[in-house]
């Protein structure tokens, strides 16, 4: 089964067009208008070996909350889509990522239950980047609800914006990685169904 999907997505604030295939070979194209943001989901699809094509456009001279949640919705819905019924994953990822100072865990659960939790996340400065850290968050929420997983990042430490959120990234890719693995045949989950 091709764990493949394609996302496209239209609104006034902005245009979102991707392709993911979690079963990759980490071919990976990413334009943003954010440079430093392509560099993050550059790195995540890469830890995650995801191929992914992703092309976005939006309101830049407003901010960037609405590309950068937006990308987070397509993001989600494309790994939604992707995994299929899920038989046969881990189903449950773990990673830990250091980065020269800091030290970030995801802890991800392909449940279909969508949750999130951001804990530590006060360690990363108001602004990177020149954006607001906050868009950042909206990131992992949007990608987590939209997808239907369970997210939990945990900025242990770390003095250092970019080696903080750097870190979360390759940990959130790691995770994923082992949690899409596939291993067996059956639902990961004794109720025989994963919701």
């Amino acid at each position: 089964m091709e764990r493949k999907a394609y996302i496209k997505r239209e609104s006034k604030e902005t245009s979102v067009e991707l392709k993911l295939n979690i079963d990759g070979q980490r071919k990976i194209s990413i334009s943003t208008g954010l440079a430093f943001f392509d560099h993050m989901l550059e790195l995540m699809a890469f830890w995650a070996g995801f191929d992914l094509d992703l092309q976005a456009k939006g309101d830049l001279d407003v901010d960037a909350h609405h590309t950068i949640e937006d990308i987070g919705i397509c993001l989600g819905q494309a790994l939604k889509s992707a995994w299929g019924e899920r038989q046969g994953i881990v189903r449950m990822g773990w990673a830990q990522v250091p980065m020269d100072e800091a030290l970030v865990e995801s802890v991800v659960d392909v449940s279909g239950r969508a949750y999130f939790v951001a804990k530590g996340f006060e360690l990363i400065p108001p602004v990177v980047f020149g954006e607001e850290k906050d868009v950042f968050r909206e990131f992992f929420k949007s990608l987590a609800l939209s997808s239907q997983i369970n997210l939990h990042l945990i900025w242990h430490y770390g003095l250092n914006g970019h080696h903080l959120l750097e870190a979360s990234f390759k940990a959130l890719g790691k995770s994923l990685a082992q949690a899409l693995t596939i291993t067996h045949n059956q639902v990961s989950s004794t109720k025989g169904c994963l919701d």
